[in-house]
């Protein structure tokens, strides 16, 4: 397999990863907030991958006229929206908080060493932004659940803020694109 590598000791991105920390550990460090942990884990769980399935019913309730069409797209988003994402996590290689900063262990296992971007907050602005401009505005409300799952990731501490940031706009751009 070909790695692409991004420098990452540019004077940008230390300005970047210095504003992250801090505010990692100033905002989102979760051992001070037990119940705020445990409702992360439970957000975090619904951005896992499965509760993408449950497109094929909506669209097919919702609008069964282009049903095909839109679960096809959504296919081939996913598809494009994991590849897109794999590429930049092996190309920033960016580690995660635990194997950076001293003192922080993450309360979840993440599925692997790299942080940046977040897939379980792309996965999700992807999934919300299809479904507001492929089925229905009436979605709009879901927006909040996707900020939680990215939020959650960062409260778990496998996350830092950027890093959210980044899947977040890649989930959503890849969503407007595809449709």
């Amino acid at each position: 397999m070909v790695y692409i590598l991004v420098r990452l000791d540019t004077p940008m991105l230390r300005v970047i990863q210095a504003a992250d920390t801090k505010i990692f550990h100033s905002v989102f460090s979760n051992h001070r907030y037990t119940s705020l942990s445990r409702f992360a884990r439970i957000v975090s769980f619904t951005g896992d991958g499965w509760l993408y399935l449950s497109l094929v019913p909506i669209i097919w309730l919702l609008r069964p006229d282009s049903a095909i069409s839109l679960m096809l797209l959504s296919l081939i988003g996913f598809t494009v929206e994991r590849i897109i994402y794999l590429v930049l996590k092996l190309s920033f290689r960016r580690r995660r908080p635990p194997h950076l900063l001293e003192g922080i262990q993450s309360l979840i296992q993440a599925s692997d060493e790299f942080s940046l971007p977040s897939g379980h907050t792309s996965a999700a602005f992807f999934y919300v932004t299809f479904l507001c401009q492929g089925v229905s505005p009436l979605f709009l409300p879901l927006y909040l659940w996707a900020a939680m799952v990215g939020l959650s990731r960062v409260i778990l501490d496998v996350h830092f803020p950027t890093d959210i940031l980044a899947g977040s706009l890649m989930g959503t751009t890849l969503a407007i694109i595809i449709l």
